[in-house]
């Protein structure tokens, strides 16, 4: 088991090298960056401008070059600015904190070492985001701890939901019940969040739904989450994930019962509930727990709608306000925790599967 967790380890590290890659690809092209020499610096700058404020800064190195700057391998590039003094990313995120601390007097006798100093994502400078005017990790540690908020509520509306309306319509394959269940789960499923969201919003939050009763917004759930102003956000995102869990858990109870062993503990005269909670639950959960699993990487693309839908200034609002105001280091430091999140819980899924289902043998 540990050589198979040391080899997936090794595979995550390669999969995050290639992806965050073409994230910092894409977000160097010559338009992003011409936007960002543009409002950093003048928007009435011409190409020659832009192209020594961007040579200044080392943006016109290499890919690979500035690649490796940003992870923290190499060391920072240091140029000057049209006034001749040193600009650089190290530079600049230090005169930014010490500008915040307060510190006006410039550190001259730094400088040198400033200069060849690594401050990369390795040494846990991630940028500065030009659009919050703050360091790229408090924004996603504050924006991060409020996500985790609405998706640990999520998860425990939506799994335990799930697995009932799952293990109800397999136990019953075939009845009245399993085709009502079947039938609610494949409407969740096929109802996109931006869509539920709109309809939950005008029947509980909106005086013309008649029905009062829920806020349509959740900003005031960042400090203070109550029943009334983060329910219908929670809600919008498990309804989703909801009916998928619940489909797979339906077709793996309904195998399940027709083993051999459950017919086995039938003739034995146990009674169905035992025979269903101790002997077919278990083994109905192995592809369940994938699945589930799985849906943490899967709802931060329903984060990203219903977030914004309803005003709540998480992860996903971060990564919208990221990508249209051209914030580079605040959208490659959300990518990364992204990819991490998608690469752990993959491998939290095989380590689990392979411990629920002991007829797999880890080599």
């Amino acid at each position: 088991m540990i050589l198979f967790i040391l080899r997936r380890v090794a595979m995550m590290l390669l999969t995050a090298l290639c992806l965050t890659f073409i994230v910092f690809w894409l977000t160097n092209l010559p338009p992003n960056l011409e936007k960002l020499a543009k409002s950093a610096g003048n928007v009435r700058m011409g190409d020659e401008q832009v192209a020594s404020w961007l040579e200044a800064r080392g943006h016109l190195a290499p890919l690979p070059v500035k690649y490796g700057r940003w992870l923290g391998v190499l060391p920072a590039h240091v140029g000057q600015d049209a006034a001749g003094r040193p600009v650089g990313r190290c530079l600049s995120l230090r005169e930014a904190r010490q500008a915040e601390a307060g510190d006006d007097a410039p550190d001259t006798e730094a400088e040198g070492a400033t200069a060849a100093r690594y401050c990369g994502i390795l040494q846990g400078d991630w940028g500065r985001s030009t659009v919050f005017r703050q360091d790229v990790t408090e924004i996603i540690a504050t924006r991060l701890a409020l996500t985790g908020k609405l998706m640990g509520w999520v998860l425990v509306l939506m799994v335990p939901s799930a697995l009932l309306i799952g293990v109800l319509a397999g136990i019953r394959e075939g009845s009245r019940s399993d085709r009502a269940l079947s039938t609610v789960s494949i409407v969740t499923t096929a109802t996109p969040e931006y869509v539920s969201g709109v309809i939950l919003i005008a029947v509980f939050a909106s005086s013309a739904g008649g029905l009062k009763w829920l806020k349509g917004t959740a900003s005031s759930a960042m400090e203070n989450a109550t029943f009334e102003n983060f329910f219908l956000p929670v809600l919008t995102i498990s309804l989703f994930g909801m009916g998928y869990i619940a489909r797979m858990t339906r077709a793996s109870m309904a195998e399940v019962m027709t083993a051999q062993y459950i017919r086995t503990a039938r003739l034995k005269g146990l009674g169905f509930g035992r025979i269903v909670l101790v002997h077919a639950l278990r083994n109905a959960l192995i592809a369940p727990f994938t699945v589930i699993m799985l849906q943490i990487p899967w709802l931060l693309n329903g984060v990203v709608i219903v977030e914004t839908l309803f005003s709540y200034k998480g992860f996903g609002w971060t990564l919208v306000e990221a990508a249209g105001n051209n914030d580079i280091d605040l959208l490659l430091g959300v990518s990364v925790v992204s990819v991490v999140v998608v690469l752990a819980t993959q491998l939290i899924s095989d380590i689990g599967y392979a411990w629920l289902n002991p007829r797999i043998a880890v080599s």
